[in-house]
């Protein structure tokens, strides 16, 4: 497909990035770390707590150091880390990678069955766990190829005395440390005390070599390691970092708010994209407690928040989400699900900034098109491909569709994975024999080259032979003034097949099923109109915020 997009992006945006001066993460860092040592690289939200680039810097060479020297890891082996938003995370990201190994990052929500899978699939060797964690781990660690476990406490960033008593307040008060058994562990700050003294050789880690086994539930089946090389994770941080750096005030400090999970690939990929800007990015580690939320956000005149359209929704739906100060906000991004033009619209009302909509997946590291920064208002796209990206959209005989004309979105470029960790049919599965990922998603592009993602394959509902995409319908349904949260879903149906399910969080007590159906009924076709629908207290949600439909349609079931 021609690049049409190219001739619509913003002034100061290339057509291309230079791929072949991309090098390893670890370098990356370290010239960010060099060139900006005094400033604030990382802070807690919960607590306030700062650590500069430079401390970053020596503290991730001791992580690197311990791996290399104490435990004598071979570069390539795999590191499982699960932790949430904390500042240890950095600390052992950029350790790690500087070392030469693969990252595997790990949800910590995850259940015993989940983990044991992962690890396992992964073949990891050692892992990094938070001890509010631990007991999840102690009960698979056996089945696994886990060798040495390294224990981190929430509060090990701490000075020592606010540390001491962080520590008997989560453990002794709160209890938050359940009783777990790891024979062998190591404390996260007894690991900095040895990594310092046995000193770092530094390793030569090549752009193609493997940086994350970043597990997704993909376009197919089970959850499944996406191979992602330091070239394709760099590119991808390039070829967004060309797409805002017009629109960035770089005499400011650039503050990023980082609520989405650092071990989701949105967040990672954001966190590094400020971090060669000498940029601060504040962790939160429960975005979902919206108040609390809130007050972190009103401690700094903050440039970036990326996040998803259900936390979005949110903010916007506390009253005290509007006093807060937005004169520096630029780049509000909505990703991981789609926005609703309700929420955008409203999001833009109280900060005057436009809500950003792009579109990615895991195996893309993760963006491939956003729209441009300098729009006035909502579009209803997911914007235009990135500086080399190629997109073509296909019909169900591999062959590309008219511009205008829904397929299935395909995409080729620098950022596509490498592949799925051991599955090689599962990658062929998704590979075209021309080297395009078929991302399972129904797309349509318009004559400027803009994309609009009408939904999943697999959540597309078909009403007696009719395409009916969940997304529409929820952004329907969001328009009325008293709901707060949707979800759509198939539901079988005797006549046609299947029909629309709908799962609503109400704002106000007074909305019913019969006003919300005649809502529908002036706004959709008459097939698209929900059949039934069901008030619930609060939507099934992942740990990022999205809503999980699969949950809802289990529930159908």
């Amino acid at each position: 497909m021609e690049k049409i997009w190219v001739k619509h992006y913003s002034a100061g945006v290339p057509a291309e990035i230079d791929v072949n001066a991309l090098g390893s993460i670890g370098d990356y860092f370290s010239n960010a770390a060099a060139q900006f040592a005094s400033r604030r690289a990382f802070i807690s939200g919960a607590t306030g707590q700062v650590i500069r680039y430079d401390e970053l810097d020596q503290m991730s060479l001791q992580v690197a150091a311990y791996f290399q020297s104490v435990l004598k890891l071979a570069p390539g082996a795999r590191v499982a880390v699960m932790m949430p938003n904390l500042l240890q995370y950095p600390v052992c990201l950029f350790g790690l990678l500087r070392a030469g190994y693969v990252v595997v990052n790990v949800n910590p929500m995850y259940t015993p069955r989940e983990l044991e899978h992962q690890l396992k699939d992964s073949g990891a060797e050692a892992m990094i766990v938070v001890d509010i964690f631990a007991h999840t781990l102690a009960k698979v660690i056996a089945n696994t190829a886990v060798r040495q476990v390294i224990v981190t406490g929430l509060a090990d960033m701490l000075p020592w005395a606010k540390r001491v008593v962080a520590h008997w307040l989560i453990r002794k008060v709160k209890k938050a440390v359940l009783p777990y058994a790891l024979p062998g562990k190591v404390d996260f700050l007894d690991m900095l005390t040895q990594g310092a003294q046995a000193g770092f050789t530094p390793v030569d880690v090549k752009t193609g070599d493997l940086a994350f086994l970043q597990y997704t539930g993909g376009t197919t089946g089970i959850s499944k390691g996406a191979m992602l090389t330091h070239a394709n994770i760099l590119a991808n941080v390039n070829q967004v970092q060309v797409w805002l750096d017009p629109s960035l005030d770089k005499s400011v400090e650039l503050i990023s708010i980082t609520a989405i999970p650092l071990y989701h690939i949105f967040a990672l990929s954001s966190c590094l994209g400020f971090v060669s800007l000498g940029g601060t990015n504040v962790l939160v580690s429960d975005p979902r407690n919206i108040p609390a939320f809130i007050k972190v956000l009103a401690k700094y005149r903050f440039v970036s928040l990326p996040a998803v359209n259900t936390l979005f929704n949110g903010l916007i739906n506390d009253p005290h989400f509007a006093k807060l100060d937005f004169s520096q906000l630029r780049l509000a991004i909505g990703g991981g699900a789609a926005v609703q033009r309700p929420v955008a619209e409203r999001w833009q009302a109280i900060t005057k900034s436009p809500l950003v909509e792009g579109y990615g997946l895991t195996e893309c590291s993760p963006t491939v098109t956003i729209n441009p920064v300098d729009m006035t208002e909502f579009s209803g796209s997911v914007g235009l491909p990135l500086p080399s990206t190629e997109i073509s959209i296909r019909g169900e005989d591999g062959l590309e569709v008219n511009l205008g004309e829904a397929g299935e979105l395909c995409v080729r470029g620098p950022q596509v994975m490498k592949g799925y960790w051991n599955r090689a049919a599962e990658t062929a599965q998704v590979m075209t024999q021309d080297g395009y990922l078929r991302t399972g998603d129904v797309a349509t592009m318009d004559a400027q080259g803009f994309i609009k993602i009408v939904d999943r394959k697999k959540d597309m509902i078909l009403v007696s032979g009719f395409n009916v995409y969940p997304n529409e319908i929820e952004e329907v349904v969001m328009m009325h003034p008293d709901v707060l949260e949707v979800a759509a879903v198939a539901r079988p149906d005797d006549h046609t097949g299947e029909a629309v399910r709908i799962y609503v969080v109400k704002k106000s007590a007074a909305l019913t099923s019969e006003i919300l159906t005649a809502h529908c009924r002036a706004n959709l076709t008459n097939y698209k109109v929900p059949r039934q629908i069901i008030f619930l207290d609060e939507l099934p949600k992942s740990n990022v915020g999205k809503i999980l439909r699969r949950e809802l349609r289990d529930l159908v079931a």
